[in-house]
């Protein structure tokens, strides 16, 4: 198993980013149950990726061989990225809820792995994903309890874009309702916990 890692907060884990915690955790059990898989964590706290702005479409939309140093140096950024997704197998995602929506960090991120040609492209039946074969968890983190309720944007933006794209099989781990209280954090740890083995015991047997 090639396991890629994607922390999507704004904050390393030891400032509080429960998302990252247990996203470590999850890729920690999914990795003692395949041994011998490898894993690769990019922490968008620590190294965020840069916006889709006008400079960076003026990057991408330049050919590789009439662009200055610095567009080089831009387009490079996300051509990494694609590469990363490109060799995992297995995607783990850390996505907290910031009003209502996911981070501007791991929007970027989303931004930056969707490019026409290489992971989709159009066709005359319609468009077609190029990242098949994956399975993706995406770990999620809200203050409050949003699950199955219209303030969950989340969720369908994520089957969205990821669907898109060609990751199709999405496992959601939900730890909910963080911000009401030391019991209610505690019992949402404990679930996405329970749930964290579940899904390791589970891949075990893949």
């Amino acid at each position: 198993m090639k396991l890629l890692q994607i922390n999507g907060s704004a904050r390393r884990v030891e400032q509080g980013a429960l998302s990252t915690l247990l996203a470590n955790e999850l890729s920690a059990a999914l990795l003692a149950a395949r041994p011998g898989s490898r894993a690769t964590v990019r922490d968008l706290a620590v190294q965020p990726h840069p916006a889709l702005d006008e400079a960076a479409l003026g990057a991408l939309f330049t050919p590789p061989e009439q662009r200055s140093p610095e567009q080089a140096a831009r387009a490079t950024l996300d051509d990494l990225a694609i590469e990363d997704i490109q060799s995992a197998d297995t995607v783990v995602l850390g996505v907290p809820m910031y009003n209502f929506g996911i981070s501007s960090q791991l929007k970027n991120w989303i931004d930056a792995i969707a490019r026409a040609r290489v992971t989709f492209r159009y066709t005359e039946q319609g468009p077609e994903g190029l990242l098949t074969g994956k399975t993706v968890y995406a770990v999620l983190t809200r203050g409050g309890v949003h699950r199955d309720q219209p303030s969950d944007t989340i969720v369908p933006y994520l089957r969205a874009a990821l669907g898109f794209l060609g990751m199709t099989d999405i496992r959601f781990i939900y730890a909910e309702g963080l911000a009401l209280g030391p019991e209610a954090q505690a019992r949402a740890l404990a679930e996405a916990r329970a749930e964290i083995a579940r899904l390791a015991a589970e891949a075990a047997t893949r």
